[in-house]
């Protein structure tokens, strides 16, 4: 007995993953459909019997980054160790992610698209919302870190959190711009050197 309906002829993972590339190269708004379905390997009426519509699949690709390219970022906080190395390590980790060779440089997630206008605003309040919970989530691990007396009481797991997020989307702008790895991780151990201040810390603890 023939099941319902015809089996799809591509590889809808990789075809995902191609979808995903092309978001991160050229963001939301620079990738066309048109564009869309040629690295993809599929024409229009497959794309949207797989994926819906641009802005699903949109999600879709942002999802897989999540889960491919930032793992090695945000695992940084799920390892043993202390909260001022795991700071280092997400940082250097960004600086060797935003600048990997053969992919595209910076950020998906800060980068896929940056102002909101009529045709992206859900697809821009979605990446919005992605980095909040991020940088809630650095709050939450320092938070947890001066409970612990890990961090000293005159620490602001706040203002912190919101250093280093700055710094981390900083290099993703600077290596979308072309600055390289060297530079970005020297941007990193330049954050970690204002460690000591930012939680009010003595040098010499």
């Amino acid at each position: 007995m023939s099941g319902k309906g015809r089996p799809r002829s591509f590889d809808r993972d990789e075809a995902l993953r191609q979808a995903m590339l092309l978001f991160w190269q050229k963001g939301y708004d620079g990738a066309s459909l048109a564009e869309l379905t040629a690295a993809m390997g599929i024409n229009s009426p497959s794309l949207y019997a797989a994926f819906g519509c641009k802005e699903a699949l949109f999600r879709e690709a942002v999802d897989l980054y999540s889960a491919t390219e930032g793992i090695d970022i945000w695992g940084a906080f799920n390892r043993p160790g202390s909260v001022k190395q795991a700071v280092a390590d997400f940082l250097r980790a960004s600086a060797r992610a935003f600048s990997e060779p053969g992919d595209p440089r910076g950020c998906l997630i800060v980068l896929g698209a940056l102002n909101a206008s009529e045709t992206n605003r859900e697809v821009f309040n979605d990446l919005s919302a992605r980095r909040l919970a991020g940088a809630r989530q650095l709050e939450e691990r320092l938070k947890a870190a001066a409970e612990e007396g890990e961090l000293p009481a005159a620490a602001d797991p706040a203002g912190l959190a919101a250093f280093i997020i700055a710094v981390q989307q900083g290099m993703s702008v600077q290596a979308r711009d072309g600055v390289g790895r060297e530079a970005l991780l020297a941007v990193a151990d330049g954050a970690m050197a204002a460690w000591d201040a930012m939680t009010g810390r003595s040098p010499a603890a």
